[in-house]
């Protein structure tokens, strides 16, 4: 439990301050797909003793690497095109888990997580994801705002909003991958965009949605973690309805509260 708090504390510094951006630049779909993404690597590391955080890297990194080219084309990679992605991705690694590695017992662990199994090198993961999150925050939040809400202004500003953008998605495709073995594939948006979505309901600037953000996903981790214990449930989905479960009950106590950090962005 004191291993799998340390990790999922790392992941929230890590998916609470990306998360906020992730909200503000509209790419919550992307957080989900890149995590998803990475099931059939994983599934094929698994079953062949390849380092998984290697595979998930390789695989998250190449898929932001496309979704970067397409927007650079001048084409949108929109909704259907990253749908498409989640289901080819599911069904080949279930495919390969069920048919071709006969390693079916993994799948619950790849796609849900296992954060009470966890070792030396995830926690190394989650610490350099965090590092990093927090490094270019610092370094790039106020280019990453001014592209959110102007790209085409914030380009006249010599902003370089290409290198911006990619670095944004690479860092989240990072995340994504440190995330992976305490929340697993599919539920790597729980700690990416649930808390950072509920912050924006009470933060009035993006300071304020950042230090939110990442209040809520450490809370979140802990309760969920320690609700799993007690009520002897699998650690990622636990964490995953506490996220939802404060998203509902914020969302209902402050009605009509939309989105501030924006506004005051903007």
């Amino acid at each position: 439990m004191r291993i799998a708090l340390l990790e999922v504390s790392l992941v929230a510094v890590a998916g609470g301050l990306l998360g906020a951006w992730i909200v503000l630049r509209r790419l919550a779909f992307f957080a989900h797909a890149v995590g998803t993404a990475t099931f059939p690597g994983l599934v094929i590391a698994d079953a062949t003793g390849f380092s998984a955080t290697v595979a998930g890297l390789a695989v998250a990194l190449g898929f932001a690497g496309g979704v970067e080219r397409v927007g650079r084309a001048g084409r949108d990679l929109g909704d259907a095109a990253t749908a498409l992605v989640l289901v080819a991705a599911l069904a080949l690694g279930v495919v390969l888990a069920s048919d071709v590695y006969e390693s079916g017992a993994a799948v619950d662990r790849l796609l849900f997580g296992s954060a009470l199994a966890l070792g030396g090198e995830d926690l190394w993961v989650a610490a350099i994801a965090a590092a990093l999150a927090v490094v270019a925050t610092a370094i790039l939040g106020r280019g990453w705002t001014a592209v959110g809400f102007d790209s085409t202004g914030a380009s006249a500003l010599g902003i370089p909003t290409r290198v911006a953008d990619l670095l944004l998605l690479a860092l989240v495709a990072v995340a994504a991958v440190a995330a992976l073995p305490a929340v697993g594939a599919l539920l790597v948006t729980s700690l990416f965009v649930v808390p950072a979505a509920t912050a924006t309901l009470i933060s009035g600037s993006v300071q304020g949605l950042l230090g939110a953000s990442v209040g809520i996903a450490l809370a979140q981790g802990a309760l969920g973690l320690y609700g799993s214990l007690w009520l002897d449930v699998p650690p990622g989905p636990a964490v995953a309805v506490v996220g939802a479960a404060l998203y509902a009950v914020v969302a209902v106590a402050r009605p009509g509260h939309v989105a501030p950090a924006r506004v005051e962005a903007a």
